[in-house]
């Protein structure tokens, strides 16, 4: 048989196998036939879903692609493409046969935008491949393709090969350096890599993957970003730039959220070469940022940029946490996830998760905030590119529709991992057994959560429970008998033959843990941020004190949470600088960080990192 023909029935034979959640199934591999969330995080993943993916103006968003008038090098046909995955993985979660209609309409649409020689985009012909073009056809193809996933639409495959074949007649060798194309030292353009070669394997046509093996070269060239030689160098370093002039140019190569989105495509470029230098890269990387810009609430970059934030996190910084940072910095570990299965992919996840993508939804989940500062105030974003739409609205529901798809995973035919902690059930196929796993817990409210395993038959496999990394003191039992030598940081993988009702509890270890940094500190209590808000009138949030802590932990106790808020504790802190009574603390309120601000009424500020108070007794000269 033609070994091109026979390429093209395994893909076939895979793409047919695809999950719920729309990955491509691996070889001899469970799948995930159905999760639901409930609790707090399951609430704010269907706002997400009915106030922000449901509302939008779809209309508004695809009208741009049928005037080519772009010349000012502005974003706005990346918009579509955006909100189309969020909806697309929305739908998967929690189908609706409304927002299907939604996303199919639209996709229609844009396609009718295609001009003969393939292009979908608003730049005029002169201005074409500058700005933001490609990365808008990168958005563009990323959405005709979730759609043929989804759909099965012939015309969506063959619309986003159009797309693609008429880039590639513009940048290419003897062509344009795809790192010429737009800003950011080309980050924003190359990209396109991550369509490119989720369409070679939805393809298995050569020429794409020969295109994706060019992007990456050109990479490597004189005058590009650099993303593999410079794997090693801490990334808000690796091309220094100074002042507003340089900062929003090509020269800048520390944009943050255009970075990771190139290093999403490398890892799809290994999945098919296997070129262990690709994963090393970015596992590299992924290490340089956690260490070097990631803060306390998973997020990071100012100005969009990376910067050394993880050091300087305890200084306020312009226009800090972008959404759109958070969303890709989420995207990346999953990706890694899903290679490796190192559970610290699923710590980061979860830690950016609750803090950070939560933070950022108004309590209404009618608007995301473009950013989301460690103290002050949370406000709306500005419309951008002319439309009643900004970056971070389009982003964010790709960043809640992923949460589903992490809680629970597998791993080849008989391993099930559990990531993610909530009020859930789950339906995973193993083999011919369908396994459905209930859990009971308030975490991280509370410390308990129970699973119960529910095996249509009685079966070996193995539950692999991920036991964060701040987990020092964790308890669990299977069926009441206590398992040993749990470590933090790792998965504990139950191998058993289960039956129907077997039950295990998991305890882990929610004491409230002291942070110190340039004189100031802050609390975290498991995965969730604390910080102080004004509207516990307890105190100014930018009073110095002296957290009382005993081997780094705080005794903070749970309270009754105010309107709107998840969760609140009191701690015991010695306020300010001149009591006489100096060292008697008052318990001082704290609710979790996404809850602080969430008003979004700038008369009410919130604060994590605060002033230590210094003691002279103590910290002599």
């Amino acid at each position: 048989m033609n070994l091109t023909i026979l390429k093209r029935i395994v893909l076939l034979l895979a793409l047919s196998t695809t999950t719920l959640f729309g990955f491509g199934a691996q070889k001899l591999s469970g799948s995930i036939k159905k999760i639901i969330i409930n609790g707090y995080i399951g609430q704010k993943i269907n706002d997400c879903i009915e106030h922000r993916v449901k509302t939008q103006d779809v209309d508004e968003i695809v009208n741009p692609f049928f005037k080519q008038n772009e010349v000012n090098g502005m974003w706005g046909s990346e918009f579509w493409g955006k909100w189309a995955q969020g909806a697309i993985g929305s739908y998967r979660y929690h189908s609706d046969s409304s927002l299907y209609q939604m996303i199919r309409g639209s996709e229609q649409k844009l396609m009718s935008a295609q001009l003969p020689d393939g292009y979908i985009g608003n730049y005029d012909k002169q201005h074409q491949l500058g700005g933001w073009d490609v990365w808008g056809r990168k958005y563009c193809t990323l959405g005709l393709l979730k759609w043929y996933d989804l759909s099965g639409d012939k015309n969506a495959l063959k619309s986003a090969c159009r797309l693609i074949d008429y880039t590639m007649t513009q940048i290419g060798p003897d062509k344009s350096h795809i790192f010429n194309c737009g800003y950011y030292k080309g980050m924003a353009s190359s990209s396109i890599l991550e369509p490119v070669m989720l369409l070679y394997r939805r393809t298995m046509n050569k020429k794409y993957l020969d295109f994706a093996k060019f992007i990456v070269s050109d990479w490597e060239q004189n005058g590009g970003p650099q993303l593999i030689a410079k794997a090693n160098v801490p990334v808000g370093r690796r091309f220094p730039v100074k002042g507003a002039t340089q900062w929003w140019t090509r020269d800048n190569g520390q944009k943050a959220y255009e970075m990771m989105s190139c290093y999403v495509g490398l890892l799809e470029l290994y999945k098919v070469t296997h070129n262990e230098d690709y994963l090393k890269t970015v596992e590299t990387v992924v290490r340089h940022i956690m260490d070097e810009e990631i803060n306390i609430c998973g997020s990071g970059a100012a100005f969009e940029c990376w910067y050394g934030g993880n050091k300087r996190q305890t200084r306020p910084a312009y226009n800090s946490m972008e959404t759109c940072v958070t969303f890709t910095w989420m995207q990346l570990n999953e990706r890694l996830l899903q290679i490796t299965g190192n559970p610290l992919y699923a710590d980061n996840i979860e830690n950016t998760a609750y803090n950070a993508l939560l933070a950022a939804m108004k309590g209404d989940a009618s608007q995301i905030a473009k950013y989301t500062p460690l103290e002050g105030f949370r406000h709306q974003g500005g419309n951008q590119c002319g439309l009643n739409i900004n970056c971070c609205n389009a982003n964010a529901p790709r960043a809640f529709a992923m949460i589903p798809r992490v809680a629970y995973m597998t791993r080849g035919a008989d391993s099930i991992e559990i990531n993610l902690y909530s009020p859930s059930t789950a339906q995973i196929q193993l083999g011919k057994n369908m396994v459905e796993l209930q859990m009971a817990t308030n975490y991280p409210v509370t410390d308990s959560i129970e699973i119960t395993i529910n095996p249509q038959h009685v079966g070996k496999f193995n539950l692999c429970l991920r036991i964060p990394e701040w987990s020092q003191k964790t308890n669990l039992f299977v069926n009441g008998q206590k398992v040993q030598n749990i470590t933090s940081g790792s998965y504990c993988t139950l191998n058993r033959t289960w039956q129907k009702g077997d039950k295990i509890t998991l305890q882990l270890d929610l004491r409230t843990r002291l942070y110190e940094l340039n004189g100031m500190q802050a609390l975290k209590r498991g995965p969730i941020t604390l910080a102080r808000d004004s509207r516990f009138q307890d105190g100014t949030v930018d009073e110095t004190a002296i957290i009382q802590a005993n081997n780094g932990f705080v005794d903070a106790q749970p309270v009754a949470p105010q309107q709107g808020m998840w969760m609140a504790f009191t701690v015991p802190i010695v306020m300010e600088t001149d009591q006489e009574n100096f060292g008697t603390p008052r318990a001082i309120h704290f609710c979790d960080f996404a809850s602080a601000g969430n008003s979004w009424d700038q008369q009410q500020r919130y604060r994590v990192w605060r002033t230590k108070t210094i003691d002279a007794t103590i910290e002599p000269q």
